[in-house]
């Protein structure tokens, strides 16, 4: 079966607005003619692949089946015509990258500010988020570089071996927190302290999980489990949280006298970062530029 590429992104852009009216406003297309073009898909197909409701449009089993092979082609699509269009200088190139929270706090915009200085016509994709995330990102194409904590490689995803740097994590609190006026601060005093930390099964949790095992301490009073660094940031530096941060994460809070680390010892670990890949085909031209400048600014040089 030869699907038709336009057939397959009128398909992806019903399936991302919802219904046929949007998806046409969107694709600057008549309704009449997205409809014509998705009948000819279906019957490409041999089946539905919506069913069609007054409020909009929803995947049959067949559209489930083919959605991810039709995203991953659209994708393929661009990505090969921004390449060449960007070799012979018709287009600007795309960086399209992810990372966990503390890397997109402060190395990657410090790389993306370095690498779109030297390549102006450049333009860059970010998503933040936990591995997971990232991972199933980097397999969709959705993008070309992932930058998280140093694990395994996989059959689909590896690191890039001479890209890596370490920080630092610590036990943090907001600059007037009571802890800090006790002397001799230990890590069992934070104990029945109010906690917020990204949420269980997270590098940042098993990371602090980690350092209590290590004291041979239960877990802290976690009261608050999100995802976003932004409520995380703002619930230690102005609620009395105590949380669990790499040095970067908080630097721009540190230096504004919002947040810093607790002077307790033994309570700080290193972890190692590093960027990834999809195992097949070659990163892309624009990702390469980045990675350069990641390279430069950890010491690790090709």
């Amino acid at each position: 079966m030869t699907f038709d590429l336009r057939s397959l992104i009128a398909f992806n852009a019903i399936v991302s607005s919802g219904s046929l009216g949007r998806a046409a406003e969107a694709m600057n297309v008549t309704q009449p003619a997205l409809s014509r073009t998705i009948r000819r898909l279906e019957d490409e197909v041999g089946a539905p692949l919506f069913e069609r409701h007054s409020k909009g449009m929803q995947l049959t089993d067949v559209g489930r089946a083919l959605q991810p092979h039709a995203i991953l082609l659209q994708r393929e699509s661009e990505h090969a015509n921004e390449d060449i269009k960007a070799m012979l200088g018709l287009a600007k190139g795309t960086i399209r990258v992810g990372a966990v929270g503390s890397i997109a706090c402060l190395v990657l915009p410090l790389a993306i500010g370095r690498t779109c200085k030297k390549w102006p016509n450049l333009q860059v994709q970010v998503i933040e988020g936990v591995w997971d995330r990232l991972a199933d990102a980097l397999v969709t194409r959705e993008i070309d570089l992932a930058l998280g904590v140093d694990i395994e490689d996989t059959d689909e995803i590896v690191a890039v071996k001479d890209c890596r740097w370490e920080d630092t994590s610590y036990v943090v609190a907001g600059r007037r927190h009571p802890l800090r006026k006790k002397a001799r601060l230990k890590l069992a005093d934070t104990l029945q302290e109010r906690w917020a930390i990204l949420p269980k099964g997270t590098g940042p949790f098993e990371h602090m999980k980690k350092v209590f095992m290590r004291h041979n301490l239960a877990l802290p009073n976690v009261v608050v489990e999100t995802r976003s660094v932004t409520a995380l940031k703002s619930l230690i530096g102005h609620s009395g949280f105590l949380g669990w941060m790499p040095e970067p994460m908080y630097d721009a809070e540190r230096k504004a006298g919002l947040i810093d680390a607790l002077e307790i010892p033994g309570a700080s670990d290193k972890r190692t970062l590093t960027a990834f890949r999809r195992r097949a085909g070659m990163l892309p031209g624009p990702s390469i530029k980045l990675l350069e400048e990641l390279r430069a600014m950890t010491g690790q040089q090709p």
